[in-house]
């Protein structure tokens, strides 16, 4: 006979059905769901489990809510996800044009009792100590705060983008209290940003790529174990692996299949892999609807770990799919064409379009790199780029791919 959690797991699958694709309730669907089915268990009983943001002293949710969504129309959802535990809330100043700033500066004028209880990032898009210290001004005027739990320089690619002079400008806005920590995010060349950072004693936390598919590298292994050494935070971000485009192989199906006969579903299952490392503090997730935060808390919520064959069954699945996947480490195929594509970028953009369905955001992106270099595209060779590729990913296929659907 199934156990009770079990039971209770394929309840939670059957009520949330289409969790992760994309689901949106209306006000009055979001009201039912809060009032009588969104009672995973007694709120006063559950919350998402917390871990310690490394050598800061702090705990923080193991699931954090990632803010590039309508947040000005969602503040029903924030109040939700504050009452699961999910309270460490993730931002930065270009998402949605300053829209998502502002709408957590619009819950926190409404609830201002709330602010203490949340861990509050958001990010600079700006690397110069002028551009940061104007940027994070505006960005606690927007969220209507006096401060910033964890302050990040954004989508860092090289390590040489901070320096002793960004040291200096984090240790000023720590005393003049306008941030607590301070650190950056990445979505490239992750292996050598992270085992650099290990190297300065100044970084308090890291947001990274991080997935089933990138945990099985060693040297990524290697530059988390760095990291975890020298007491930076870890938040893993991309958590589902998807490639730059849906595969729908047999492997694909083979896997979906097993977790939902186990009780989850695979995108729950990808997120309890990447907890399975007690060092990674949290995940930041995009839930846009209550739909995929009910079933990602869910996750949470449940202490069942993967067994060493679900691991080993994602092994198998990342090694067959890895054709599809781009790991950002940029500078083995970049340097070998003459053009200045930022390939890493354009699968990056890929992975939002036929991954995440976020077609907007994946055309929007793509046609802010400079259109002489979009020009290009189609003309360059990338034979040299596919041979340094340690994945083999057709990356001719994929940039022409890029240029049809995204131009």
């Amino acid at each position: 006979m199934p156990s009770k959690n079990k039971l209770s797991r394929r309840n939670f699958i059957k009520t949330a059905g289409a969790a992760g694709a994309g689901v949106v309730l209306s006000t009055k669907g979001y009201q039912a769901f809060a009032n009588n089915e969104l009672k995973v268990k007694s709120s006063n009983e559950k919350k998402v489990p917390t871990r310690l943001f490394g050598k800061t002293g702090v705990n923080v949710s193991s699931l954090a809510l990632g803010g590039m969504f309508d947040i000005p129309s969602s503040q029903l959802l924030l109040k939700q996800a504050l009452k699961w535990g999910v309270t460490y809330w993730d931002t930065a100043a270009r998402y949605g044009g300053g829209r998502s700033e502002k709408g957590i500066g619009i819950y926190f004028k409404k609830n201002p009792q709330d602010r203490k209880k949340i861990f509050l990032v958001t990010k600079s898009d700006a690397r110069d100590p002028e551009g940061m210290t104007k940027l994070l001004n505006r960005s606690l005027k927007r969220m209507n705060t006096s401060y910033i739990d964890l302050y990040l320089v954004h989508s860092l690619k090289r390590i040489d983008e901070i320096n002793d002079q960004t040291k200096r400008w984090a240790h000023q806005a720590k005393a003049e209290k306008k941030i607590r920590f301070f650190g950056f995010s990445t979505h490239k060349n992750m292996v050598e940003l992270l085992s650099e950072a290990a190297k300065l004693d100044w970084i308090d936390g890291i947001m990274t790529t991080y997935n089933f598919r990138l945990m099985q590298n060693p040297k990524m292994k290697a530059a988390v174990n760095a990291c975890v050494n020298a007491g930076i935070g870890l938040t893993a971000m991309k958590t589902q692996g998807g490639g730059s485009i849906y595969s729908g192989s047999k492997a694909e199906l083979k896997l979906a299949e097993h977790f939902l006969k186990t009780g989850f579903t695979d995108k729950q299952a990808k997120l309890k892999a990447v907890w399975d490392n007690r060092y990674i503090s949290s995940i930041c997730s995009q839930m846009p609807n209550i739909t995929i935060l009910m079933s990602n808390v869910s996750a949470a919520f449940d202490k069942t770990k993967l067994a060493k064959t679900e691991l080993d069954l994602f092994r198998h699945y990342a090694e067959k799919t890895k054709s599809f996947y781009c790991e950002g480490c940029h500078k083995l195929c970049e340097s070998t064409i003459a053009a200045n594509i930022p390939i890493s970028d354009i699968m990056r953009y890929l992975m939002y379009y036929n991954s995440y369905n976020d077609k907007t955001r994946a055309i929007r992106k793509f046609n802010k790199i400079p259109s002489e270099i979009r020009d290009q595209i189609k003309k360059t060779e990338y034979e040299k780029a596919e041979k340094k590729c340690p994945n083999q990913i057709a990356i001719s296929k994929f940039m022409h791919m890029a240029k049809d659907i995204l131009a």
